[in-house]
């Protein structure tokens, strides 16, 4: 027997195709709608916290000056780079907030943008050093350095970091924005239904996989001046590494996470105690993150990327930061049976003069 077939006249199948075509469109219209609603709706929870804790904070009467001593007038700002396990980090941050006594604060920019408008930056700088019920703070969030000597500030903010190997943050990163992660996974993502490997994509010379997309980390450490986000700019580069010596407390990485929480705790108690203990048995499972159908580029594709010069700065600026972090470590930490220990206090005051009766 034949095929049973259902033939439509031709103008039935340009309306069916037409409807279909309308009918997709308003689909995602909608979806654009709800996700814009959510979004509205995060910052008006978000402002009504807010209120609600200035609220708090006024009913308990004025919090004067001189009531903040200097741990408690302490301001962190995280300013993490995307694919680097910076939720991972800022999971545990808020795990320990309440026991330790801190706020957490995200800084949500529009559209993940890491470049504060000159206003935007005042309006930033006014509200971390004068803001004193948010006091002791952690601030997390997708913002590139910001130096806050230039608005006048006497006391500036703890800034702290993690960053990565520049080629997994950036095959990271290309997953993610196709198949998103474990942390949210039913979240649509920019690239959701793009199929193409990330060796696929540097084979055909994609523009998701290029060298520039690599450009990253430099420009956040670099900071706010419009040099640091031209590509391969070798001042950039040098500037990157001045703020990560002259301006930041700690600069991590992604793949010694564990000795990165480790310093912290030791160095800065009031925020992190217990974030290492909290790291080892809770925070291994459940707090990071992973991309999801991730798939290890190959060496061809490696070492395509890796001629760039691009990378060549990337890689120079992350090998600057490991050896800096390593050297940090060497001299707060030692080896004991494949464990490390953070080393007591080595040194003492002697000889004090006058003499005291």
């Amino acid at each position: 027997m034949g095929l049973l077939r259902i033939m439509m006249p031709p103008k039935l199948q340009l309306l069916a195709v037409v409807a279909f075509a309308v009918a997709m469109l308003f689909l995602e219209n909608q979806i654009q709608k709800l996700e814009e609603s959510r979004s509205k709706l995060e910052r008006a929870i978000a402002r009504h916290e807010v209120r609600e804790i200035e609220q708090r904070h006024t009913m308990d009467g004025p919090r004067q000056e001189a009531t903040l001593d200097e741990e408690e007038d302490m301001v962190i700002i995280y300013n993490r780079v995307p694919k680097t396990a910076s939720t991972s980090f800022t999971n545990i941050a808020y795990d320990l907030c309440a026991k330790n006594k801190y706020h957490v604060l995200h800084i949500n920019t529009t559209k993940n943008n890491p470049v504060m408008s000159l206003q935007d930056q005042v309006r930033f700088v006014k509200n971390i050093t004068s803001w004193k019920e948010m006091k002791p703070g952690f601030y997390h969030g997708h913002v590139s350095y910001l130096d806050f000597a230039k608005f006048g500030v006497k006391k500036k903010p703890i800034y702290i970091n993690v960053i990565r190997d520049p080629i997994e943050r950036l095959v990271s990163y290309y997953y993610f924005l196709r198949f998103g992660d474990d942390y949210r996974p039913g979240l649509r993502r920019r690239k959701q239904g793009d199929k193409k490997t990330f060796d696929e994509c540097v084979a055909e010379g994609g523009s998701d996989c290029a060298p520039e997309k690599l450009w990253l980390q430099i420009p956040f450490f670099c900071g706010h001046s419009s040099e640091c986000w031209n590509v391969g700019s070798r001042w950039a580069m040098d500037q990157a590494k001045y703020n990560l010596i002259n301006e930041y407390f700690l600069v991590g990485v992604t793949e010694e996470l564990e000795d990165f929480i480790m310093l912290l705790e030791a160095a800065l108690p009031r925020f992190f105690r217990g974030a290492t203990e909290l790291y080892r048995t809770v925070g291994k499972k459940s707090h990071l993150r992973k991309t999801t159908e991730k798939k290890l580029p190959t060496k061809q594709t490696i070492a395509k990327l890796q001629q760039s010069d691009i990378w060549k700065m990337e890689n120079e600026f992350y090998e600057f930061a490991l050896e800096q972090f390593q050297f940090i470590r060497a001299h707060a930490v030692r080896e004991k049976d494949g464990d490390l220990y953070i080393l007591a206090q080595n040194f003492f005051y002697e000889k004090i003069y006058p003499k005291s009766n």
